[in-house]
């Protein structure tokens, strides 16, 4: 006998869906590239993602075709994490920490349709786009007055990109085994080989990783994630913090101890995660 209480598939959308409707007003803090310190909520990143995946819909990116990142942790990542997977497509974090030969084969063996860059990352960039003949376009994370001039393959503006859609966009439900995420390893012999994350295994993740004897998060939480998105998912953060409505405070480039300790203390953060190093 099946029984019917929640049945529901576990999506990764369903957990920007809660954040927004229990903890609308909870902040999400980046220090940006550009500069400055970025402000909003989970209610605004919710509709942010939402127009997201529209934007990326326009573009022709259909389910389960991946989209790439070359990121630092902020909010315009963030929301590329809920857009992309959100909309059945698959989220790349790509670590630009791998020599550019191994980057290349990544990209070219996920099949990566766009590639999103901080603009940190804009010389790597222009150095993978001649080998990646396979990405269709490249999105620079920044707003028309930091556009730079750049030798890629139709760039585009992410503000501009999102900026042309309205929000009013329903989640798609489809089967919770669907992939949602994509790493690839590093420091192995051979090439990097992709692992693939299902959005049921990223919610029960995160579920698991907010108990008291793992990451102990809750709404009164204020986390720092110094561990890369782009590396095994930033250890489940942005998944778990809007789950439980924590706060999240995400360090951009600035990893260094100064910069970090300003966070800190200016964010009055109450938990981060990073390796010992850190």
């Amino acid at each position: 006998m099946r029984a019917q209480m929640m049945d529901m598939p576990l999506l990764v959308s369903s957990i920007i869906v809660h954040a927004d409707r229990s903890h609308g007003d909870a902040e999400i803090v980046s220090r940006t590239v550009e500069g400055p310190i970025h402000r909003y909520t989970y209610a605004e990143a919710h509709k942010r993602s939402k127009r997201l995946a529209q934007a990326l819909a326009r573009l022709g990116v259909k389910q389960g075709e991946r989209v790439g990142t070359l990121a630092w942790n902020g909010f315009r990542h963030f929301e590329l994490y809920y857009g992309v997977a959100g909309m059945g497509a698959v989220i790349h974090t790509v670590n630009p920490r791998l020599f550019p030969e191994q980057l290349v084969f990544i990209v070219n063996d996920a099949e990566d349709r766009y590639v999103f860059f901080d603009l940190t990352f804009l010389p790597l960039a222009e150095k993978l786009a001649p080998e990646c003949k396979g990405v269709k376009g490249w999105v620079a994370m920044t707003d028309r007055a930091h556009m730079p001039q750049a030798n890629l393959p139709n760039l585009v503006c992410y503000e501009e990109l999102i900026a042309r859609e309205d929000g009013d966009y329903e989640w798609p439900q489809f089967d919770e085994w669907t992939a949602a995420g994509l790493c690839y390893t590093s420091g192995t012999t051979g090439n990097p080989k992709g692992v693939l994350y299902a959005n049921r295994s990223t919610v029960l993740h995160a579920y698991a990783s907010s108990l008291p004897d793992v990451m102990n998060c809750s709404a009164r939480t204020v986390v720092l994630p110094v561990v890369p998105m782009f590396h095994v998912n930033a250890w489940g953060i942005p998944y778990f913090a809007p789950l439980n409505g924590a706060k999240l405070v995400f360090p951009g480039a600035g990893l260094d101890g100064k910069s970090l300790y300003e966070l800190f203390e200016a964010e009055k953060v109450t938990h981060s995660a990073g390796v010992p190093t850190v």
